[in-house]
């Protein structure tokens, strides 16, 4: 490798140019390509790809983070078998998103407790996600009680509006939600804020007839329901619980609290120096 230049300068221009990942690798491709006589041409393709690299990887580890999704809950990890219902090609055919987050469609998971819709709704939110989809899952329970929050602190449209910047919003629990009219309130203004305009998925362990628990005022039920399955795909997941059936493989995982949430670490990036610690 030549050194008759001004090295320092060179990490100057690129600290200006904010290609971090050059700065940190053209030393040893520049090395290689001295030795291995690449034309100019190549050397600065590679640099480029190594960039346009870089930033992919820190942009889905950035994601991640925001997402919260469920450690661990990835489609290869998902038991089809044990959910007949559920098509594996059409799962796939979701994970693009193209043919629905574009068009603001939504997707509805209903069945009985333990039969793997968080896990499936997590593992499409993760596979969107390293598309490039921005995505937040959250138990609806605790969106109701921020917005409503955001509500009391005359800053709800606001808090609306951040959401927007997610193409999919996952509703886990979504007929758990059993609050007064003033909390579904919010849960309503969101739904109607998004119909049309950005995609839902929500998980419910009880069918839409039964969601009159969720909007005290039968209207408000009606009209919700109008607005989620207009645009939808709708999974009926009736099934004996998943959680029942793998108990005892959790329990042979021995002792230690799981994480929380997905982080590179534990769905399956490659590691890195950031997300080691």
């Amino acid at each position: 490798m030549s050194h008759d230049f001004d090295a320092t300068r060179l990490s100057l221009l690129l600290n200006d140019l904010r290609l971090p990942a050059v700065k940190q690798i053209w030393p040893a491709f520049a090395e290689r390509a001295d030795k291995e006589g690449w034309p100019a041409a190549r050397l600065i393709m590679a640099l480029a790809e190594h960039e346009i690299a870089e930033r992919d990887r820190r942009r889905i580890e950035r994601h991640l983070k925001e997402a919260r999704l469920l450690p661990g809950k990835t489609l290869e990890t998902f038991d089809f078998d044990a959910v007949p219902m559920i098509s594996k090609a059409q799962v796939s055919a979701l994970c693009a998103g193209d043919g629905w987050l574009r068009n603001g469609a939504n997707l509805i998971m209903v069945g009985t407790p333990g039969g793997g819709k968080s896990h499936l709704s997590s593992a499409i939110g993760l596979s969107l996600l390293d598309k490039g989809w921005k995505v937040l899952f959250t138990r609806t329970s605790d969106l109701v009680q921020r917005l409503q929050v955001a509500r009391r602190e005359l800053a709800l449209e606001a808090a609306i509006n951040r959401l927007n910047r997610f193409d999919l919003l996952i509703l886990d629990d979504f007929a758990y939600v059993t609050k007064d009219q003033a909390e579904t309130s919010v849960l309503f203004e969101l739904i109607s804020a998004r119909y049309e305009c950005r995609s839902l998925l929500l998980t419910a362990n009880q069918p839409f007839g039964d969601w009159n628990k969720v909007f005290p005022d039968p209207a408000m039920t009606l009209a919700a329901v109008d607005r989620l399955v207009h645009h939808s795909t709708i999974f009926e997941m009736n099934v004996e619980s998943y959680r029942r059936r793998t108990a005892m493989q959790r329990k042979q995982q021995g002792p230690g609290r799981p994480a929380r949430y997905a982080t590179p670490n534990n769905v399956g990036m490659p590691a890195t120096p950031e997300n080691e610690s």
